[in-house]
C-alpha cells in the first residue's frame, strides 16, 4: 500500500500529515487557514488521494510559516508514499477551468524538484490567506515531494477561482502522474533506473 505517515515540529508549527496515493479522495484537513483547508480538501477529492492533516501554527503571527510548512510535510508524505516510485505513469499536464479562469499544471515526478509559478493576483487576499502564500506552498510542496512542477494561469479575473484552479489542476495532474500503469507497474519510468 502507497502510504505514509509524517510529523513535523518546530518553533513555529506541529503537523501531522498522512496520505493514502490510492484511496478515494477523501480527507480531514485542519490547518486553521479556512481557504487552505479548502483548497487541500479540493487537492484530495480532485486526485483521489486521501490526506490528513492536522496542523497548529504561530496564526497569531501570520499564515506564512503554517501554509508553508503544510506544504513542506505533505510533500514530504506523498515522497515517502511513492518509495520507489515503480510502474507510475511519472508525467501528466491538465488545463483546468474554473469558470472565467484557465490554469495549465504540467509536473514530472523525477526526483528533481523545480517550481515554475507564473499566476497573479489583483488582490492581496483571498478570504483570509495572503495570495503570496500560494506560490509558497507551491514551493514547499514541489520541493519537498520531490516534483518539478509548472503552474500558469493562462487567464482569469476571479481570485478565488485563479488559485482554486491551480489546485485542482495539481490534483488532475497528481491523479494521472502518480497511477500505476499496468503495463509497467515492474518498472521505474527513467532509462537511468532509479528516480
Amino acid at each position: 500500500m502507497r502510504k505514509a505517515k509524517i510529523s513535523r515540529t518546530t518553533g513555529e508549527t506541529s503537523i501531522k500529515a498522512s496520505v493514502n496515493l490510492d484511496g478515494t479522495g477523501q480527507s480531514q484537513i485542519e490547518t486553521g487557514i479556512g481557504f487552505l483547508d479548502h483548497m487541500l480538501d479540493l487537492l484530495a477529492r480532485h486526485s483521489l488521494i486521501d490526506i490528513n492533516i492536522a496542523a497548529k501554527g504561530d496564526l497569531h503571527v501570520d499564515f506564512h510559516h503554517t501554509a508553508e510548512d503544510v506544504g513542506i510535510v505533505l510533500g514530504q508524505a506523498i515522497k515517502q508514499a511513492l518509495a520507489d516510485k515503480k510502474g507510475i505513469n511519472r508525467y501528466a499536464s491538465v488545463d483546468l477551468p474554473m469558470d472565467e479562469a484557465l490554469t495549465r499544471v504540467a509536473i514530472d515526478v523525477s526526483g528533481r524538484p523545480f517550481l515554475v509559478f507564473k499566476v497573479e493576483f489583483s488582490r492581496d487576499k483571498v478570504g483570509e490567506m495572503d495570495t503570496e502564500l500560494f506560490q509558497e506552498w507551491f514551493q514547499a510542496f514541489a520541493m519537498n515531494a520531490g516534483i518539478t512542477l509548472h503552474i500558469e494561469n493562462l487567464y482569469g479575473e476571479n481570485n478565488h477561482h485563479i488559485a482554486e484552479s491551480a489546485f485542482k489542476g495539481l490534483a488532475r495532474a497528481l491523479r494521472t502522474a502518480l497511477a500505476i500503469d499496468p503495463r509497467t507497474k515492474e518498472q521505474i519510468p527513467s532509462s537511468k533506473g532509479l528516480l
